[in-house]
């Protein structure tokens, strides 16, 4: 069996996994986190998706961190972390960030590597950034953020030859909408 399907399998068995566990806001989705992007960061090389590659390590210690914010905020008796939406005053600093780690991942894709998609590939990246920390601090809209970089995703995964990954994208982003209702449910009961 070629290597990319063998990355590709594992990879779309650990997301299923990582995406039921994040459904259920469950703190072992940051293991399953900080696993995954070692499977994926081989095959998007691979691929020549060289920042999602790079991201994979950005995974990583989001899934460092994450997994510290969870245990704390469920060590807080009087202020436990739980599931709410994003405060007003956060939305324009992270769409900031977002157009900023955008423009510069998109410029070292077109300097520094072959890519052939670099301003998607920089777009995913960095929507997936700001995500990863609306995750962290369990935020209801992390879900509409996941819902457009799976959209996104599953066309350039397809475009770039990897259709199984692109599959578990495709089933990421029905399962963003799914996450989001259950979520905004839950943070109407906190």
């Amino acid at each position: 069996m070629e290597l990319k399907l063998i990355l590709q399998i594992v990879g779309v068995v650990l997301g299923l996994l990582y995406l039921w566990l994040e459904y259920r806001a469950n703190i072992w989705l940051w293991v399953v986190g900080a696993i995954m992007p070692c499977v994926h960061c081989a095959l998007y090389y691979q691929s020549g998706l060289y920042a999602d590659c790079a991201m994979q390590g950005y995974y990583i210690l989001a899934g460092l961190y994450g997994l510290i914010v969870w245990l704390a905020g469920h060590r807080r008796k009087e202020n436990p972390l739980k599931i709410s939406h994003t405060p007003l005053r956060l939305v324009v600093p992270l769409v900031a960030v977002y157009g900023a780690l955008h423009a510069v991942l998109y410029y070292l894709l077109v300097t520094l590597t072959d890519s052939t998609v670099p301003f998607w590939d920089a777009m995913t990246t960095a929507l997936s950034m700001v995500a990863m920390w609306l995750l962290s601090r369990k935020y209801v809209e992390q879900w509409l953020v996941w819902l457009v970089v799976d959209a996104i995703t599953v066309g350039l995964y397809i475009y770039k030859g990897i259709p199984l990954t692109a599959c578990l994208y495709g089933l990421y982003t029905a399962l963003a909408v799914a996450g989001f209702m259950r979520w905004q449910r839950e943070a109407r009961r906190n």
